[in-house]
């Protein structure tokens, strides 16, 4: 008994886990990780509340927090209002748009830059991302073309071997390959049954 005691000790230590000890050194401790992420949480929620718990003192915050607010709705509601301009008076909206023809390809890239500042690179990158998953679609189409040639054969092939009719639009084929043929040995057993 004082053996198995001396290699439990060993294995769990005298008061504190070596095992366990052990296995934290490669796998993180989940109790231990809740409570990190937990304090995290509470930490970050913390400083946005110490953010919001003073009201807004003037009319300058107001106004500033106001202003913060209106870049995305006045973008949304000026490009309908241009689809609705150019229906309703499209000379108007041609010559406005005559007008931005005129404009010089560097204050479009610096426009650009601008809103994409505002806005964050996630349009860029969204944009971008798309073009490469196009190209690489684009780059599969002559192997998707040869797959679709070797069914296409593949389909051809088999209409040529038993068990793969294709009675095509011949109403009548169609018909008779639905009506059942005559048995013999099914005739023989319902004789049979019927004695």
């Amino acid at each position: 008994m004082g053996m198995i005691a001396d290699l439990l000790s060993t294995l769990f230590g005298r008061g504190n886990n070596v095992l366990r000890e052990t296995v934290e050194v490669f796998r993180e401790n989940a109790e231990a990780g809740a409570q990190r992420d937990a304090s995290v949480q509470h930490d970050a929620l913390a400083q946005y509340g110490a953010e919001f718990a003073r009201p807004r003192q003037g009319m300058f915050d107001r106004l500033i927090d106001g202003l913060n607010r209106l870049p995305r709705p006045a973008l949304a509601l000026g490009t309908l209002g241009l689809f609705t301009s150019a229906m309703i008076d499209p000379l108007w909206f041609a010559t406005r748009m005559q007008g931005i023809a005129l404009v010089p390809e560097p204050l479009w890239w610096l426009l650009g830059v601008i809103v994409s500042f505002y806005f964050g690179a996630r349009h860029q990158s969204k944009q971008q991302a798309l073009q490469r998953d196009l190209a690489a679609q684009l780059a599969l189409a002559p192997a998707v073309m040869r797959n679709i040639a070797a069914l296409d054969g593949l389909q051809h092939d088999t209409a040529d071997t038993p068990g793969a009719a294709d009675p095509g639009s011949d109403a009548g084929l169609a018909l008779s390959a639905t009506r059942p043929e005559d048995n013999p040995a099914l005739e023989d057993w319902r004789a049979l049954r019927a004695r």
